[in-house]
Protein backbone atom coordinates (compact mmCIF):
# COMPACT_ATOMS: atom_id res chain seq x y z
CA UNK A 1 0.00 0.00 0.00
CA UNK A 2 1.54 3.88 -0.61
CA UNK A 3 0.26 6.59 1.19
CA UNK A 4 0.88 9.92 -0.65
CA UNK A 5 0.76 13.13 2.00
CA UNK A 6 -0.22 16.41 1.21
CA UNK A 7 1.92 18.93 0.13
CA UNK A 8 3.70 20.43 2.80
CA UNK A 9 2.25 17.96 5.14
CA UNK A 10 4.49 18.55 8.07
CA UNK A 11 6.29 16.41 10.05
CA UNK A 12 4.27 15.56 13.37
CA UNK A 13 1.52 14.32 10.77
CA UNK A 14 4.30 12.04 8.61
CA UNK A 15 4.81 10.77 12.24
CA UNK A 16 1.66 9.91 12.98
CA UNK A 17 0.34 8.35 9.88
CA UNK A 18 4.02 6.33 9.89
CA UNK A 19 2.87 5.59 13.72
CA UNK A 20 -1.00 4.54 13.03
CA UNK A 21 0.39 2.05 10.30
CA UNK A 22 2.95 0.42 12.35
CA UNK A 23 -0.38 0.05 14.85
CA UNK A 24 -1.86 -1.92 12.24
CA UNK A 25 0.94 -4.32 11.82
CA UNK A 26 2.40 -2.60 8.54
CA UNK A 27 6.29 -2.00 8.07
CA UNK A 28 7.09 1.38 6.35
CA UNK A 29 9.71 2.75 4.33
CA UNK A 30 9.86 6.58 3.43
CA UNK A 31 10.34 8.45 0.50
CA UNK A 32 10.94 11.99 0.36
CA UNK A 33 10.14 13.82 -3.22
CA UNK A 34 10.44 17.42 -4.76
CA UNK A 35 7.00 18.24 -3.47
CA UNK A 36 5.59 15.02 -1.32
CA UNK A 37 6.15 12.50 0.78
CA UNK A 38 5.60 8.70 0.22
CA UNK A 39 5.15 5.82 2.71
CA UNK A 40 5.31 2.15 1.26
CA UNK A 41 3.58 0.26 3.69
CA UNK A 42 4.25 -3.12 3.41
CA UNK A 43 2.63 -6.27 4.83
CA UNK A 44 -0.48 -8.53 3.93
CA UNK A 45 -3.79 -7.25 5.26
CA UNK A 46 -6.26 -8.28 2.75
CA UNK A 47 -8.86 -7.12 4.92
CA UNK A 48 -7.81 -3.85 5.53
CA UNK A 49 -9.60 -0.68 4.95
CA UNK A 50 -7.27 1.62 3.86
CA UNK A 51 -9.77 4.39 5.10
CA UNK A 52 -8.21 3.81 8.33
CA UNK A 53 -5.49 6.03 6.72
CA UNK A 54 -7.03 8.42 3.98
CA UNK A 55 -8.97 10.37 7.16
CA UNK A 56 -5.61 11.17 8.90
CA UNK A 57 -4.48 14.58 8.27
CA UNK A 58 -2.15 15.73 6.30
CA UNK A 59 -2.55 12.30 3.75
CA UNK A 60 -3.25 13.14 0.08
CA UNK A 61 -4.54 9.68 -1.19
CA UNK A 62 -3.85 5.88 -0.48
CA UNK A 63 -4.03 3.34 -2.93
CA UNK A 64 -2.75 -0.47 -2.78
CA UNK A 65 -0.25 -1.63 -4.81
CA UNK A 66 -1.24 -4.42 -7.06
CA UNK A 67 2.48 -5.86 -7.95
CA UNK A 68 4.11 -8.02 -5.40
CA UNK A 69 7.54 -5.70 -6.11
CA UNK A 70 6.15 -3.26 -4.87
CA UNK A 71 9.11 -1.01 -4.37
CA UNK A 72 10.26 -1.50 -7.48
CA UNK A 73 7.09 -0.30 -9.01
CA UNK A 74 6.24 2.65 -10.64
CA UNK A 75 3.51 2.70 -8.15
CA UNK A 76 5.66 3.59 -5.44
CA UNK A 77 7.92 5.76 -7.32
CA UNK A 78 6.77 7.72 -10.48
CA UNK A 79 10.12 9.41 -11.52
CA UNK A 80 13.32 7.38 -12.88
CA UNK A 81 15.52 6.13 -10.27
CA UNK A 82 19.42 7.65 -10.99
CA UNK A 83 21.74 5.26 -8.79
CA UNK A 84 24.80 7.16 -7.94
CA UNK A 85 28.22 4.88 -7.92
CA UNK A 86 31.29 6.85 -7.13
CA UNK A 87 30.83 10.03 -9.03
CA UNK A 88 29.05 7.94 -11.95
CA UNK A 89 25.18 8.34 -12.22
CA UNK A 90 23.36 5.20 -14.09
CA UNK A 91 19.58 6.20 -15.27
CA UNK A 92 20.24 9.63 -16.36
CA UNK A 93 20.69 11.36 -19.93
CA UNK A 94 24.43 9.69 -19.90
CA UNK A 95 24.77 5.62 -21.21
CA UNK A 96 26.87 4.42 -19.24
CA UNK A 97 29.76 1.90 -19.78
CA UNK A 98 31.21 -0.74 -18.15
CA UNK A 99 33.78 -2.72 -19.06
CA UNK A 100 36.79 -5.11 -18.39
CA UNK A 101 37.80 -8.16 -18.02
CA UNK A 102 35.86 -11.26 -16.70
CA UNK A 103 37.93 -12.45 -14.71
CA UNK A 104 41.42 -10.40 -13.19
CA UNK A 105 44.50 -12.52 -13.65
CA UNK A 106 47.38 -10.30 -13.46
CA UNK A 107 48.68 -6.64 -12.47
CA UNK A 108 49.41 -6.11 -16.33
CA UNK A 109 45.79 -7.10 -17.59
CA UNK A 110 44.06 -5.33 -15.67
CA UNK A 111 45.67 -1.99 -15.69
CA UNK A 112 45.70 -2.66 -19.57
CA UNK A 113 42.65 -2.93 -19.67
CA UNK A 114 41.09 0.34 -17.18
CA UNK A 115 43.37 2.44 -19.32
CA UNK A 116 42.24 0.95 -22.72
CA UNK A 117 38.39 1.23 -21.42
CA UNK A 118 38.97 4.55 -19.79
CA UNK A 119 40.75 5.95 -23.09
CA UNK A 120 37.82 5.24 -25.33
CA UNK A 121 34.90 6.15 -22.87
CA UNK A 122 33.73 3.61 -20.42
CA UNK A 123 33.25 4.85 -17.02
CA UNK A 124 33.64 2.08 -14.98
CA UNK A 125 35.87 -0.97 -14.82
CA UNK A 126 34.50 -4.47 -13.97
CA UNK A 127 35.85 -7.53 -13.21
CA UNK A 128 35.76 -10.58 -10.79
CA UNK A 129 38.10 -11.67 -8.06
CA UNK A 130 35.76 -14.41 -7.12
CA UNK A 131 34.55 -16.48 -9.72
CA UNK A 132 31.33 -18.96 -9.61
CA UNK A 133 32.85 -21.50 -12.34
CA UNK A 134 30.42 -24.36 -14.01
CA UNK A 135 33.66 -26.88 -12.92
CA UNK A 136 35.23 -27.09 -9.41
CA UNK A 137 38.60 -26.94 -11.95
CA UNK A 138 38.32 -23.99 -13.57
CA UNK A 139 40.34 -20.72 -12.57
CA UNK A 140 38.17 -19.30 -9.67
CA UNK A 141 39.99 -15.96 -9.59
CA UNK A 142 42.67 -14.11 -7.37
CA UNK A 143 39.99 -12.78 -4.32
CA UNK A 144 41.78 -10.30 -1.95
CA UNK A 145 44.46 -9.72 -4.25
CA UNK A 146 42.52 -9.49 -7.47
CA UNK A 147 40.86 -6.92 -5.96
CA UNK A 148 43.66 -5.14 -4.95
CA UNK A 149 44.77 -5.18 -8.47
CA UNK A 150 41.77 -3.90 -9.71
CA UNK A 151 41.33 -0.95 -7.51
CA UNK A 152 45.00 0.14 -7.84
CA UNK A 153 43.93 0.24 -11.76
CA UNK A 154 40.68 1.85 -11.45
CA UNK A 155 42.06 4.87 -9.46
CA UNK A 156 45.10 5.10 -11.86
CA UNK A 157 42.22 5.73 -14.63
CA UNK A 158 40.01 7.80 -12.51
CA UNK A 159 37.37 4.32 -12.79
CA UNK A 160 34.88 3.28 -10.49
CA UNK A 161 34.95 -0.49 -9.70
CA UNK A 162 32.22 -3.10 -10.07
CA UNK A 163 32.88 -6.46 -9.03
CA UNK A 164 31.07 -9.67 -7.95
CA UNK A 165 29.59 -10.56 -4.23
CA UNK A 166 29.39 -14.42 -4.51
CA UNK A 167 29.40 -15.32 -0.55
CA UNK A 168 28.23 -13.64 2.47
CA UNK A 169 31.51 -13.97 3.97
CA UNK A 170 33.08 -11.51 1.16
CA UNK A 171 31.16 -8.18 2.40
CA UNK A 172 33.87 -6.80 3.92
CA UNK A 173 35.77 -7.08 1.67
CA UNK A 174 33.13 -5.68 -0.69
CA UNK A 175 32.77 -2.67 1.26
CA UNK A 176 36.57 -2.33 1.36
CA UNK A 177 37.57 -1.89 -2.54
CA UNK A 178 34.16 -1.94 -4.38
CA UNK A 179 32.23 0.63 -5.32
CA UNK A 180 29.19 -1.21 -6.95
CA UNK A 181 28.30 -4.97 -5.72
CA UNK A 182 27.52 -7.27 -8.56
CA UNK A 183 24.83 -10.24 -7.87
CA UNK A 184 25.57 -12.39 -10.90
CA UNK A 185 22.91 -14.23 -12.95
CA UNK A 186 23.47 -17.51 -10.69
CA UNK A 187 22.33 -15.84 -7.56
CA UNK A 188 19.67 -14.08 -8.38
CA UNK A 189 18.16 -16.03 -5.92
CA UNK A 190 19.78 -16.32 -3.55
CA UNK A 191 18.12 -14.45 -0.84
CA UNK A 192 20.21 -14.37 1.79
CA UNK A 193 22.84 -12.45 -0.21
CA UNK A 194 20.69 -10.16 -1.41
CA UNK A 195 19.58 -9.24 1.73
CA UNK A 196 23.69 -8.76 2.93
CA UNK A 197 24.48 -7.26 -0.65
CA UNK A 198 21.07 -4.29 0.21
CA UNK A 199 22.45 -3.85 3.79
CA UNK A 200 26.15 -3.06 2.52
CA UNK A 201 25.13 0.15 1.92
CA UNK A 202 26.86 0.04 -2.20
CA UNK A 203 25.25 0.35 -5.46
CA UNK A 204 24.06 -3.18 -6.54
CA UNK A 205 24.06 -4.44 -10.11
CA UNK A 206 21.69 -7.25 -10.00
CA UNK A 207 22.05 -9.62 -13.13
CA UNK A 208 18.57 -11.48 -14.39
CA UNK A 209 18.90 -15.09 -13.64
CA UNK A 210 19.22 -17.66 -17.34
CA UNK A 211 15.66 -18.96 -16.08
CA UNK A 212 14.04 -15.96 -14.66
CA UNK A 213 11.26 -14.50 -15.16
CA UNK A 214 10.93 -10.05 -15.44
CA UNK A 215 8.64 -10.41 -12.55
CA UNK A 216 10.95 -12.71 -10.38
CA UNK A 217 13.82 -10.61 -11.17
CA UNK A 218 11.84 -7.36 -9.35
CA UNK A 219 11.29 -9.44 -6.88
CA UNK A 220 14.90 -10.27 -6.51
CA UNK A 221 15.61 -6.43 -6.66
CA UNK A 222 12.56 -6.27 -4.10
CA UNK A 223 15.10 -7.70 -1.42
CA UNK A 224 17.58 -5.35 -1.84
CA UNK A 225 15.28 -2.60 -1.85
CA UNK A 226 13.55 -3.47 1.32
CA UNK A 227 16.83 -3.21 3.12
CA UNK A 228 16.42 0.45 2.71
CA UNK A 229 19.06 0.55 -0.58
CA UNK A 230 17.73 2.60 -3.75
CA UNK A 231 20.73 2.27 -5.63
CA UNK A 232 19.62 -1.40 -7.45
CA UNK A 233 20.62 -1.78 -10.58
CA UNK A 234 18.92 -4.19 -13.30
CA UNK A 235 21.39 -5.89 -16.06
CA UNK A 236 19.48 -8.03 -18.58
CA UNK A 237 22.33 -10.55 -19.57
CA UNK A 238 20.43 -13.24 -21.55
CA UNK A 239 18.34 -15.97 -20.83
CA UNK A 240 18.73 -19.42 -21.71
CA UNK A 241 15.72 -20.80 -24.08
CA UNK A 242 15.81 -24.17 -26.93
CA UNK A 243 18.78 -22.00 -28.98
CA UNK A 244 21.96 -23.13 -29.45
CA UNK A 245 23.97 -21.01 -31.60
CA UNK A 246 24.26 -18.32 -29.06
CA UNK A 247 25.54 -18.92 -25.58
CA UNK A 248 21.85 -17.08 -24.02
CA UNK A 249 19.53 -15.33 -26.26
CA UNK A 250 20.04 -11.38 -25.57
CA UNK A 251 16.66 -10.48 -23.89
CA UNK A 252 16.02 -6.75 -25.74
CA UNK A 253 12.39 -6.64 -24.87
CA UNK A 254 12.48 -7.08 -21.16
CA UNK A 255 14.29 -3.45 -21.32
CA UNK A 256 11.04 -1.27 -22.49
CA UNK A 257 9.04 -4.08 -20.54
CA UNK A 258 11.21 -3.51 -17.28
CA UNK A 259 11.01 0.41 -17.42
CA UNK A 260 7.01 0.58 -17.95
CA UNK A 261 6.58 -1.44 -15.06
CA UNK A 262 9.90 -0.07 -12.49
CA UNK A 263 11.70 3.11 -11.90
CA UNK A 264 15.32 1.10 -11.79
CA UNK A 265 17.65 1.68 -13.85
CA UNK A 266 18.38 -0.99 -16.72
CA UNK A 267 21.47 -1.77 -18.43
CA UNK A 268 22.66 -4.42 -21.25
CA UNK A 269 25.46 -7.38 -20.90
CA UNK A 270 26.01 -8.59 -24.63
CA UNK A 271 29.14 -10.35 -23.92
CA UNK A 272 27.08 -12.98 -21.96
CA UNK A 273 24.19 -12.48 -23.72
CA UNK A 274 25.55 -13.76 -27.06
CA UNK A 275 28.68 -15.02 -26.19
CA UNK A 276 30.29 -14.66 -29.48
CA UNK A 277 33.14 -11.92 -29.92
CA UNK A 278 31.73 -10.58 -33.51
CA UNK A 279 28.02 -10.64 -32.36
CA UNK A 280 28.43 -8.50 -29.46
CA UNK A 281 29.04 -4.95 -31.25
CA UNK A 282 25.81 -5.60 -33.03
CA UNK A 283 23.93 -6.60 -30.07
CA UNK A 284 25.45 -3.59 -27.99
CA UNK A 285 24.09 -1.28 -30.62
CA UNK A 286 20.73 -3.21 -30.46
CA UNK A 287 20.78 -2.37 -26.11
CA UNK A 288 21.57 1.13 -26.88
CA UNK A 289 19.04 1.44 -29.45
CA UNK A 290 16.39 -0.64 -26.97
CA UNK A 291 16.76 2.29 -24.27
CA UNK A 292 19.20 0.69 -22.19
CA UNK A 293 20.86 3.22 -19.31
CA UNK A 294 24.23 1.55 -19.68
CA UNK A 295 25.85 -1.68 -20.88
CA UNK A 296 28.19 -3.73 -19.52
CA UNK A 297 31.19 -5.15 -21.87
CA UNK A 298 34.14 -7.68 -21.77
CA UNK A 299 37.43 -6.89 -23.02
CA UNK A 300 40.64 -8.76 -22.84
CA UNK A 301 44.05 -7.62 -23.99
CA UNK A 302 44.53 -10.84 -25.20
CA UNK A 303 41.47 -12.92 -25.39
CA UNK A 304 42.83 -16.20 -26.70
CA UNK A 305 44.58 -16.67 -23.75
CA UNK A 306 42.06 -15.64 -21.19
CA UNK A 307 41.54 -17.78 -17.96
CA UNK A 308 37.37 -17.22 -18.39
CA UNK A 309 35.23 -15.92 -21.27
CA UNK A 310 37.96 -15.32 -23.62
CA UNK A 311 35.56 -15.97 -26.70
CA UNK A 312 32.95 -13.12 -25.85
CA UNK A 313 35.54 -10.60 -24.74
CA UNK A 314 36.62 -8.22 -27.37
CA UNK A 315 40.11 -6.70 -28.61
CA UNK A 316 40.84 -3.13 -27.47
CA UNK A 317 40.23 -1.18 -30.68
CA UNK A 318 36.87 -3.47 -30.92
CA UNK A 319 35.66 -2.03 -27.86
CA UNK A 320 36.69 1.60 -29.27
CA UNK A 321 34.70 0.57 -32.36
CA UNK A 322 31.75 -0.23 -30.26
CA UNK A 323 31.85 2.82 -28.72
CA UNK A 324 32.08 5.26 -31.50
CA UNK A 325 29.15 3.43 -32.83
CA UNK A 326 26.96 3.02 -29.49
CA UNK A 327 27.69 7.21 -29.70
CA UNK A 328 26.34 7.74 -32.40
CA UNK A 329 22.89 5.81 -31.74
CA UNK A 330 22.63 7.40 -28.05
CA UNK A 331 22.78 11.48 -30.05
CA UNK A 332 19.76 10.07 -32.26
CA UNK A 333 17.62 9.50 -29.27
CA UNK A 334 18.81 11.89 -27.16
CA UNK A 335 21.12 10.74 -25.28
CA UNK A 336 25.10 11.07 -24.67
CA UNK A 337 28.24 8.66 -24.00
CA UNK A 338 31.05 10.05 -22.23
Amino acid sequence: MVVVMDIGADESQIESVIATLNDHGFDVHRSSGSQRTVLGAVGVKRDFDKRHIELLDGVYTVHRVSEPYKFASRSWKKEPTEATVKDVVIGGKEIIVMAGPCSVESEEQIHASAKAVAAAGARILRGGAFKPRSSPYSFQGLGEDGLVMMCEAADAHGLAVVTELMDPTHADLMAKYADMVQIGARNMQNFPLLRVAGQLGLPVLLKRGMSASIEEWLMSAEYILAEDNPNVVLCERGIRTFETMTRNTLDLSAVPVVKARSHLPVIVDPSHGIGIRDKVLPMARAGVAAGADGLMIEVHPDPDSALSDGPQSLLFPQFEELMGQIRLIAEAIGRNVA
